[in-house]
């Protein structure tokens, strides 16, 4: 297993994982679009095929992950820990000072990967997401500090 930046020429790859992860996933040029601004970065891991994917951008000291997938045949195996902990490098070497992202209120295994790497919950949105079945779920924005590993609510 090996984890890499992607290259223009994942776009489709990435967009696979994306699509197989979530309803309804992004298209290789939706992802070329958030791709294409300043700072913005994305990893693979391949084992040898393409399993897991994270994407990030760096702006003004603070890295936003963007999105991050695991094809549902490759989950509980550590993949989506590895790539968090892989953009927080890659966060701290592009100067960011802290990492931010929302996940859905009601996406438990997520948040728990979130608050197991030392994220924190600094915010939410109301009604952020909507469902397939047009039913909103509220986004909790949550924040890690590359200092500390952990910041207070109030920072």
């Amino acid at each position: 297993m090996s984890t890499r930046r992607a290259t223009e020429a994942d776009l489709e790859t990435l967009a696979r994982i994306h699509r197989q992860a979530f309803s309804p996933g992004w298209s290789g040029e939706e992802i070329a679009e958030l791709g294409s601004g300043a700072g913005v970065f994305a990893l693979l891991i391949e084992d040898p095929v393409a399993r897991a994917m994270i994407l990030c951008r760096t702006v003004a000291g603070e890295t936003e992950i963007l999105t991050l997938a695991v094809a549902p045949e490759a989950r509980r195996q550590g993949l989506a820990r590895t790539l968090i902990e892989a953009a927080l490098r890659v966060a701290r070497k592009d100067g960011a000072q802290s990492v931010v992202l929302e996940v859905a209120v009601d996406n438990d295994p997520a948040r728990t990967l979130y608050e197991t790497s030392q994220f924190v919950q600094v915010g939410r949105r109301r009604g952020y997401y909507r469902r397939a079945d047009g039913s909103e779920a509220d986004a909790v924005i949550m924040r890690h500090d590359l200092n500390s590993g952990a910041i207070s609510p109030y920072h």
